[in-house]
């Protein structure tokens, strides 16, 4: 009989889950340099062997376990909201996704995010969260283009102003000076407020592009 049998794995998926939730909680308590190999393992009860094994180095746990994580995160969340007949209401649900990732998880959002840890590599699997997060985004303000709610702005556009909007708003929320003085769930009435009132400017271009279309029909019809 082996004597390998009945010994439990060291290195599965539960034990990355372990250390995962380990280096994001040490990060939300301590900042970036309280991460270590040894802190992590200590942490999630395991050895520094399963965190080289997992991981690869300090670096990997910054990557995987945080960066990747909170792409994953908004992935994950944004996929499972469920459509409606409003194009409109749907993308502010998205951002509540965004604002729930800074909150709930503010060393993902940061490492992610705010770029705290200078120097990271983007590894293919790092890339591909990241991916799979935009394309999330993407699939729904394309929901607002097919509705001819985004006036004459590319879907690429329209994304890259949502997200630039996201991130203010957790980096203030984040930093507390603007949201301090906020009643109770004010936070999340000002980002619904500023959402809506970014998809309002994209239906601004509306009237312009009819009244092309309206010139270009009168001059087909001139004589």
């Amino acid at each position: 009989m082996s004597s390998a049998m009945g010994r439990p794995r060291e290195h599965d998926d539960t034990t990355r889950a372990a250390l995962r939730t380990a280096a994001e909680r040490l990060v939300t308590e301590g900042g970036p340099e309280a991460l270590s190999v040894r802190a992590v393992a200590e942490a999630a009860r395991t050895t520094t062997r399963a965190v080289y094994a997992l991981f690869g180095s300090k670096e990997g746990l910054f990557v995987d376990a945080l960066a990747q994580g909170a792409f994953e995160f908004l992935a994950t969340e944004i996929g499972q909201l469920r459509e409606t007949w409003n194009p409109a209401a749907d993308l502010v649900a998205v951002a509540l996704v965004f604002r729930k990732l800074a909150v709930e998880h503010p060393a993902r959002y940061r490492i992610a995010f705010q770029r705290v840890v200078p120097g990271l590599s983007s590894g293919p699997e790092l890339a591909a969260a990241r991916a799979r997060a935009w394309s999330a985004l993407l699939v729904r303000v394309q929901r607002l283009a097919d509705a001819e709610l985004l006036g004459d702005k590319p879907v690429q556009d329209a994304a890259v102003e949502l997200n630039a909007m996201m991130e203010g708003l957790a980096n203030a929320e984040l930093r507390g000076n603007v949201f301090r003085n906020l009643p109770a769930g004010g936070e999340e009435r000002a980002w619904r407020a500023a959402i809506e009132n970014v998809i309002a400017g994209f239906r601004e271009g509306l009237p312009r592009r009819y009244a092309r279309s309206a010139s270009r029909r009168s001059a087909r019809s001139s004589p």
